[in-house]
């Protein structure tokens, strides 16, 4: 049996759909009464990058913005995105705790991995109360290298994991398992590339399938 599952957050267990364009438009609304932005919000180029961590997403986003403003807007889109989720605008995907209940009656632990902030996915895992099923939640920010590989290695060397799954919707978490020996489980939902889950060992289109898949995994 495999000893572990590893989720993504973003776009696999939290709909971050629901809050991110309100969250990134308070953001851009920040820069315009700074008088350091005048278009549209590019949410569009935003979905595109999701996945990466936020320092890279405002490099991408802010190219010819100070590094000084660029933290100041990760602040403001940070508040405003814990705001939201403590408003109840966001959601799990459908069949989070149902998979949950189900792989830890069966002996699974289960951590995640994410690409997001600390303060953000405390946020997340208190408003929806998941601590009763994941042993450990692990941000990007725990590590210098902003690796998600390197983040799941924390994880098998923190609990010396010997067998472990990894379940995410982009390629960050597709190599992140592969660079650790692990298996894969691509999450077909909201952000997801058909171009980055052809490399994952298993694409799933509802969290209640890894019910069947885990075990097939560990066989």
């Amino acid at each position: 049996m495999s000893q572990a599952l590893i989720f993504d957050m973003d776009g696999t267990l939290f709909q971050t759909d629901k809050i991110l364009e309100l969250s990134l438009d308070d953001a851009f609304n920040h820069l315009r009464e700074l008088d350091q932005w005048d278009t549209e919000t590019p949410i569009e180029k935003y979905r595109k990058i999701m996945g990466m961590p936020l320092p890279k997403v405002w490099e991408t986003l802010l190219p010819g913005h100070s590094s000084e403003l660029r933290e100041q807007v990760n602040d403001h889109f940070l508040e405003r995105l814990i705001k939201n989720i403590n408003s109840g605008k966001g959601a799990l995907y459908p069949h989070v705790e149902e998979a949950f209940s189900y792989l830890t009656e069966k002996g699974y632990s289960i951590y995640i991995a994410s690409n997001g902030l600390t303060e953000y996915l405390q946020a997340i895992v208190r408003y929806y109360r998941l601590e009763q099923w994941v042993t450990e939640t692990f941000s990007i920010e725990q590590i210098q290298t902003l690796d998600k590989a390197d983040l799941v290695k924390t994880i098998i060397e923190k609990y010396s994991v010997k067998k472990a799954v990894v379940v995410g919707d982009r390629l960050s978490d597709i190599n992140a398992a592969k660079e650790n020996g692990l298996a894969s489980i691509g999450c077909n939902f909201d952000f997801a590339r058909e171009d980055e889950l052809s490399q994952a060992d298993r694409v799933i289109d509802d969290l209640i399938d890894l019910k069947t898949i885990v075990p097939a995994l560990d066989q």
